[in-house]
């Protein structure tokens, strides 16, 4: 009689999307609010972002005057509430520019 050698399987688990880092309650990232002037920059930014067609973690408006909803951002050159850089790679968050409904998704 032959003996029988059991092989144990290997279980490769699915790559897990990040998280984001959203704390949708409050429309923050790492305590800072997630509205309000923005400068885009290209080095040393508070926020790399990244610009999606779908799946976005914020959907993001652009507004001339009151950025006081989660969302809305006005861009400006000075005097910022924070700085964001795009980025195609390795993003802090992902967003979806859009006209209406902006917030965390």
């Amino acid at each position: 009689m032959r003996p029988i050698f059991i092989v144990p399987i290997l279980l490769l688990a699915a790559p897990v999307a990040a998280d984001s880092g959203i704390d949708k309650s409050t429309c923050s990232f790492q305590g800072t609010p997630l509205k309000g002037k923005v400068q885009v920059v290209d080095s040393f930014p508070d926020f790399k972002v990244k610009v999606v067609n779908a799946f976005a973690d914020l959907h993001v408006q652009e507004v001339s005057s009151f950025p006081d909803k989660c969302g809305k951002w006005e861009l400006v050159e000075s005097f910022p509430d924070f700085k964001i850089q795009y980025v195609d790679s390795f993003p802090d968050f992902t967003i979806k520019q859009v006209t209406a409904f902006p917030g965390a998704q």
